[in-house]
């Protein structure tokens, strides 16, 4: 492959060139981040230091949260650093990095969230086997393919996109180093890795969106076929915190990669970029913990232990 390359370093232009709306842009995106540090890692460390938690479901929700700190981390304090201080410089190898952790973590999410929804169907359809089939190992099996995957994919597209020449121009118009940007930059021909962008990342994304959905569908069979209302209801409420967190993800991925492609970086795909990079990763733990009652009783006990002069109120 032949590399013709004379850039050593990327401008990115960011989100706009107004001045006035840089320090806004600044003090969300810094609000967004600190809140997701402290979400993910928070419900890292409540699940691990609570032993009712040490099941599979809670196990996959750790590592979705380990890895909406991992592709937030490789955007957004960059970001603020550009907004900061002006500079919109990053280096051809930080670029390759940045990409690379960035496509990595979120591929790992897509495989994720299909393996929870694989861990709903066993609790749900198979309830008798749930314990010998959802077993330490397969879990482990599960969570390693995802991240296998996840850097497999990372390790193709960035060897693809970086063998190219970018010789006519250094400016990104996009806030980070994507596949899109990075292709309408080059100025080498770019049809096969358009195709294997199509291919790879189609085939991530409907292969895992296809077992979450076979899933959900065999769920939905089960639960209409329980004699007790309650029982439906129970069942329905442990998949609606997985079931928008796939809406919000899927949705937003789907939009951003999967349409016809253009030589221009529009505005609204800046608007997805920021809700995939930086917004689903917020609100993640928001969305498991404040539906989840296990988890807030968890958090509860949690805090008591740290400040025990505060324990005489009770959560029930």
């Amino acid at each position: 492959m032949e590399n013709n390359t004379d850039v050593t370093e990327f401008i990115l232009l960011g989100l706009t060139d107004d001045p006035n709306l840089q320090v806004p842009l600044l003090l969300v995106f810094l609000f967004i981040y600190l809140i997701t540090l402290v979400g993910n890692g928070g419900m890292i460390v409540i699940i691990h230091s609570d032993s009712r938690l040490h099941t599979p479901m809670y196990f996959f929700l750790s590592n979705l949260s380990f890895v909406d700190l991992g592709y937030s981390s490789a955007i957004a304090p960059k970001t603020v650093a550009g907004l900061y201080s002006g500079n919109k410089v990053i280096s051809y190898n930080g670029c390759a990095a940045q990409f690379f952790f960035f496509g990595g973590f979120s591929t790992v999410e897509c495989y994720l969230l299909a393996s929870m929804a694989y861990d709903r169907h066993t609790a749900i359809c198979r309830p008798l086997h749930y314990t010998s089939t959802m077993t330490t190992g397969v879990c482990a099996l599960l969570t390693t393919g995802s991240y296998v995957c996840g850097f497999l994919n990372a390790s193709i597209h960035t060897a693809d996109i970086f063998r190219l020449s970018f010789c006519s121009s250094n400016k990104i118009n996009h806030f980070f180093c994507d596949i899109p940007p990075l292709l309408a930059l080059s100025c080498s021909k770019t049809l096969l890795s358009k195709l294997l962008v199509c291919c790879v990342v189609g085939f991530n994304v409907f292969f895992t969106l296809l077992v979450i959905l076979i899933s959900y569908l065999f769920i939905y069979i089960s639960i209409q076929r329980m004699r007790s209302a309650e029982g439906r209801k129970k069942a329905f409420s442990t998949c609606m915190s997985h079931l928008m967190s796939v809406s919000i993800f899927y949705g937003s991925v789907i939009f951003m990669y999967i349409q016809p492609s253009s030589s221009q970086f529009r505005d609204t795909d800046r608007i997805a970029s920021i809700f995939y990079t930086v917004v689903i990763p917020m609100l993640n733990p928001f969305i498991y913990s404040l539906r989840n009652k296990e988890v807030k009783n968890a958090l509860w006990r949690t805090l008591n232990t740290l400040y025990p002069q505060s324990s005489g109120v009770r959560r029930k």
